[in-house]
């Protein structure tokens, strides 16, 4: 691999032999794809995947004490995945200790972080990219995050350039200011294998179009046509929200970085049809298709007839708009139904930001009142609890859903559950 004079440096020890080990763990990724150079991390600020103090991670603690000890700290404030617990979230005693158990690191970890770069006490979550959370990349700035759906967002929907890298990986990058140049960090990488064109009768649910996506096209990139016409045509808040969730349930679904959608995304508004590589297959996606993939998804509680004892809204976190949209939707279900308050335990998930954001709108106090608990936990990370994965959970996210017990709804179902206790 090619390298500049301070790469090389470096690696050489020039700066410590902490450091020497970042490079050259980096450069030895980078060959393992075939890359022949390095290139600088542009983006202002970093992120990392994992959030959680876990008791068995031993070694990444020890890691990070080195790393701090010899100075090789995080070039870039940086974000961090959502927290793992919130006293607020429902659970029984013994969830709690087992909780209390699982992640007896977390206060030490932050701790770490802190020292680390830590861009706030309060930056935890998994939709770092939006704009109350301060860490929105710009297009064509080359970023060194893990996070798949963060990955997929800024890839497809901000123009920035980042490969799915592992947890810490990521932080070397940013602590080394470059990664191995392949991949989506290549203009060749990123254009289009697939054309998948939607030709549905009405606006798909974005989880399920986003995992039918990822199961077809898995690690590839897809060019999509036909979606612009349920999106408005423009790059607004409402599209930026549903590509959110389609990109997320793509990247876990599937293994998809990056997707390109006609008359929407920018790289597709720029450049267009080029994007597709000569010998790009073709997947359609009708009405049909879509109800395939929904039956497709295997319910693991162990009563498929159970009725869901919690409901977790946003994985990843939901927005701002998508806050206030839950809310009003929320509000008006139970109106008409003659309920104040939901009838199964609720918690919607928001970066903490956004949670701010929110507090100060009208729709706080209404979203207050109906019972649900609005936090910045990790829905996936509640739902490792042995004892909770035992619970018949119930989500309208796809990521959730294939990480987890936890059993997928639509929104409307989600709805129906919230309000009536049963869908």
């Amino acid at each position: 691999m090619r390298l500049t004079p301070d790469q090389q440096a470096m690696l050489d020890g020039a700066k410590g032999e902490t450091l020497a080990k970042v490079m050259k763990t980096l450069v030895m990724y980078g060959e393992a794809f075939g890359a022949e150079e390095m290139v600088p991390v542009t983006a202002e600020k970093g992120h990392l995947v994992t959030s959680f103090g876990l008791s068995m991670m031993k070694p990444v603690y020890d890691l990070m004490d080195q790393l701090i000890e010899d100075g090789a700290v995080n070039g870039q404030k940086f974000s961090v995945d959502p927290r793992p617990l919130d006293p607020n979230v429902p659970m029984n005693l013994l969830q709690k200790l087992v909780f209390k158990f699982m992640y007896s690191k977390q206060d030490d970890y932050e701790a770490q972080l802190r020292q680390l770069g830590l861009l706030e006490d309060d930056a935890f979550t998994c939709t770092c990219y939006l704009p109350q959370v301060g860490n929105e990349p710009k297009q064509g700035q080359v970023l060194s995050w893990a996070e798949s759906s963060a990955v997929v967002y800024a890839n497809s929907v901000l123009g920035a350039r980042c490969n799915r890298n592992s947890g810490i990986l990521e932080l070397f990058g940013s602590i080394a200011g470059c990664v191995p140049k392949f991949g989506l960090l290549t203009d060749e990488g990123r254009k289009a294998s697939w054309v998948v064109q939607v030709k549905t009768s009405r606006r798909p649910e974005a989880q399920i179009l986003g995992s039918a996506i990822g199961m077809k096209v898995m690690e590839d990139v897809p060019y999509i046509q036909g979606l612009d016409q349920w999106l408005g045509g423009q790059l607004d808040d409402a599209a930026k929200a549903y590509l959110k969730d389609m990109g997320a349930a793509s990247a876990s679904n599937g293994a998809v970085g990056l997707y390109h959608v006609e008359g929407i995304t920018p790289e597709a508004c720029q450049q267009g049809k080029i994007l597709i590589r000569p010998d790009a297959q073709v997947y359609v996606i009708d009405d049909a298709e879509l109800e395939r993939v929904r039956a497709s998804y295997p319910c693991i509680w162990k009563d498929p007839n159970a009725k869901p004892k919690l409901c977790f809204v946003g994985c990843p976190h939901l927005s701002l708009e998508q806050l206030n949209q839950w809310t009003g939707a929320l509000c008006a279900a139970l109106e008409q139904a003659g309920r104040k308050t939901v009838a199964v335990p609720t918690v919607f998930t928001a970066a903490p930001a956004v949670a701010k954001a929110f507090a100060k709108t009208p729709a706080a106090d209404r979203l207050k009142g109906t019972g649900v608990v609005l936090s910045s936990i990790c829905p996936l990370m509640y739902m490792n609890n042995p004892l909770s994965g035992k619970m018949p959970v119930a989500t309208s996210s796809n990521k959730l859903r294939t990480y987890s017990s936890a059993r997928y709804y639509t929104d409307a179902e989600m709805l129906q559950i919230m309000v009536k206790g049963e869908c």
